[in-house]
């Protein structure tokens, strides 16, 4: 566990050391939009040392000195209790940033200055920023910036980092800053009384100035007590008896009212410094949030999400237009026949040359599906989730679903990683470490692996069934349907309780063609890094199955599988670069079909066996570093069995029904 709140021991400065600036503040206040406009697209993002919680890190050349930018993780209170706020609190106290930048909502000023409070309190170097000022002045809120600076007696700075607004003002704030006196804000006398009897025990220079560390120690903070236990062994006896004197006098109110005064304090603070009309104007954004959130028109307005989005965009421009243009007439028709008697020119041994440009070759097969069949596909989902992203949407789609998702076992807060999951199942199961509870990261996990396939696997299925409506629909459905029940067994078996649900609203807006552009090359950048080493390596492994006639028994031994879900012996190739990556057994679903081999209702049942089939290589691994061995591998083994237990039932419903013939 990293250390925190230590005991300030002065260095000299180390010459040409690189200063540090952290961002901190609630979630979905636009701390990683002004990260990304100070520092650019190259990034660095890593887990935090002890703790599975990313934090990003980045340059910046202000005024013309090299800064390290630091995107800390949402916290509310320097009173933590997420992990994602205990992680925030340890870089500004381990890391000792030379500039603390608390960006805020302007639309939620009151709300948000107390953490500004406390912050300030702790001695730490705070400018203010306020942001998202479009949409407040959309409203008709007036902010007086110059009166809130001289009471918070720091800087502070309007933007609307979303459209690089005060981004020039929050660079110089932070070339020219220096430490001066900063405001001192004073509680009721009993809780100031309480605050000296603590400090009288302390002893020593602390990060955090004795006041704040006093308050930590009343609200029983556990990290903070058990390095005071460290710091003064002789005298620590005494500090937690007083301690513990005072906490049990105030045992039933002393956090409700330190939140009232501290909420007091702000509403002093902002008196006269915002202004608003007589009659409040409601913005566009807001009107078009209150319907997403209503079940009578949100869930409309998702079906048109995703049918313009998905369907539409992703599935039949993406999956359809695109991937003609480069799979069949780029690589087919050109590159693969160029390349094929290049390769044989150059390479005499026929056994080398299958290698390359074989059935399964590295070029003609592994990298025609990364390229011309999964990178448009890839690509047009990213666009997508980016827009929707910047918009402010997901978060009003956590709240309409949230009442369904505690049915099986989730919060709203799930939809978050479920969405990402159709992106990519193996980034979404990294991001369900930000989910409350064990029992719903285990269940979300669980879902992740069985019913919401990857954008590429999505892209080609939709593109697939585009051309007979009634596969598609049947498709939908089971997918649905086999996402609630799962869910629905998995909250009944796992134990726990389920989580509070509680989420940030960011606004509304149309987004910033900039940043949608940014963040998809971002993902898109990543996502072909990992997927083309894979692809390469299932080509390899493949070409050394068939030349030891392993694939070939591979395919026999499936063979049994394949006709009990109604399927022809060549769809086990499929299933078997499944094993490497789904959306490369989609891919290859996508070249039987180009051939003929199969008819509707069998393309219905692959492609449901294949979406419930086991986890890709990439996201069993990180199953495995998120949730261990005997978790991931009991997903694993259920998946599969699942998979095709439910291909099974599905083929012999359709051969009774003979929906699809």
């Amino acid at each position: 566990m990293a250390t925190c709140c230590n005991k300030k021991v002065e260095t000299p400065p180390v010459g040409g050391s690189v200063k540090k600036v952290a961002l901190v503040g609630n979630p979905n206040v636009g701390k990683s939009v002004l990260f990304n406009a100070l520092t650019g697209a190259y990034v660095t993002v890593s887990n935090y040392p002890g703790t599975s919680v990313e934090v990003s890190r980045g340059s910046a050349v202000i005024a013309g000195e090299t800064w390290q930018v630091i995107d800390t993780p949402g916290m509310y209170s320097i009173h933590t209790i997420t992990e994602e706020e205990r992680v925030a609190r340890e870089i500004l106290l381990n890391e000792s940033p030379d500039v603390v930048l608390h960006v805020l909502d302007a639309r939620n000023l009151e709300r948000m200055l107390a953490m500004t409070v406390q912050l300030i309190e702790a001695g730490l170097p705070v400018i203010l920023v306020v942001n998202i000022m479009d949409e407040a002045e959309q409203m008709g809120l007036s902010i007086d910036l110059e009166l809130l600076q001289q009471r918070l007696g720091i800087p502070v700075i309007g933007a609307a980092s979303a459209r690089k607004r005060g981004l020039d003002d929050i660079r110089s704030a932070i070339a020219t800053y220096i430490r001066g006196s900063s405001g001192q804000f004073v509680y009721s006398r009993l809780l100031e009384n309480d605050i000296a009897q603590v400090t009288e025990h302390m002893s020593g220079s602390y990060i955090l100035s004795p006041k704040s560390l006093a308050l930590l120690l009343l609200q029983q903070d556990e990290e903070v007590t058990a390095l005071f236990k460290q710091w003064d062994r002789d005298g620590y006896a005494a500090l937690a008896e007083k301690v513990g004197e005072i906490t049990f006098d105030r045992r039933e109110s002393f956090h409700l009212d330190l939140s009232i005064e501290r909420k007091d304090i702000a509403r002093k603070l902002i008196k006269d410094v915002i202004v608003a009309p007589e009659k409040r104007v409601i913005t566009w954004g807001e009107r078009i949030s209150t319907l997403s959130v209503r079940p009578l028109t949100g869930v409309p307005l998702l079906l048109i999400v995703l049918y313009f989005g998905l369907y539409k965009f992703v599935g039949e421009f993406g999956a359809g237009t695109v991937v003609d243009l480069l799979e069949k007439q780029l690589f087919e028709a050109i590159f693969n026949p160029w390349v094929t008697a290049l390769v044989k020119r150059i390479i005499p041994w026929e056994i080398i040359q299958e290698l390359f440009v074989g059935e399964y070759g590295i070029i003609t097969l592994g990298i025609r599906y990364a390229v011309g069949i999964i990178l448009p596909i890839v690509a047009t989902f990213f666009i997508f989730f980016s827009f929707l992203e910047d918009t402010g949407y997901f978060p009003r789609l956590a709240l309409l679903v949230d009442r369904l998702f505690k049915y099986i076992g989730l919060t709203g807060r799930a939809v978050i990683p479920m969405v990402l999951g159709f992106g990519c199942d193996t980034m979404a199961t990294m991001v369900t470490r930000t989910l409350e509870t064990k029992r719903e990261r285990i269940i979300a996990t669980l879902l992740l692996a069985l019913a919401i396939p990857c954008s590429a696997q999505l892209g080609v299925i939709l593109g697939l069934l585009s051309k007979a409506p009634g596969a598609l629909l049947v498709w939908g459905l089971c997918m649905l349907l086999l996402f609630i029940l799962v869910g629905l067994l998995a909250s009944k078996v796992m134990p726990g309780e389920s989580p509070m649900f509680y989420m940030e609203l960011p606004p509304m807006r149309l987004p910033q063609l900039g940043n949608v552009l940014t963040k998809t090359y971002t993902r898109m950048q990543w996502y072909f890094m990992e997927i083309l080493p894979l692809f390469i390596l299932a080509s390899v492994l493949l070409w050394l199955g068939k030349i030891t006639g392993f694939f070939e028994k591979m395919i026999l031994a499936m063979t049994p599988v394949m006709a009990s879900i109604g399927l022809p012996k060549e769809t086990a190739v499929a299933f078997i670069f499944g094993f490497f990556r789904r959306d490369y057994g989609a891919a290859g679903l996508y070249d039987l079909q180009t051939k003929g081999l199969m008819d509707a209702r069998q393309l219905t049942v692959a492609a449901v066996t294949l979406t419930l089939f086991i986890p890709c290589i990439a996201q069993f691994l990180v199953m495995k570093n998120e949730r261990g061995w005997k978790t991931a591998s009991a997903i694993g083994v259920f998946v599969s069995l699942f998979a095709y237990g439910s291909g099974y039932l599905l083929n012999q419903f359709l051969l009774m029904t003979r929906i699809l013939t």
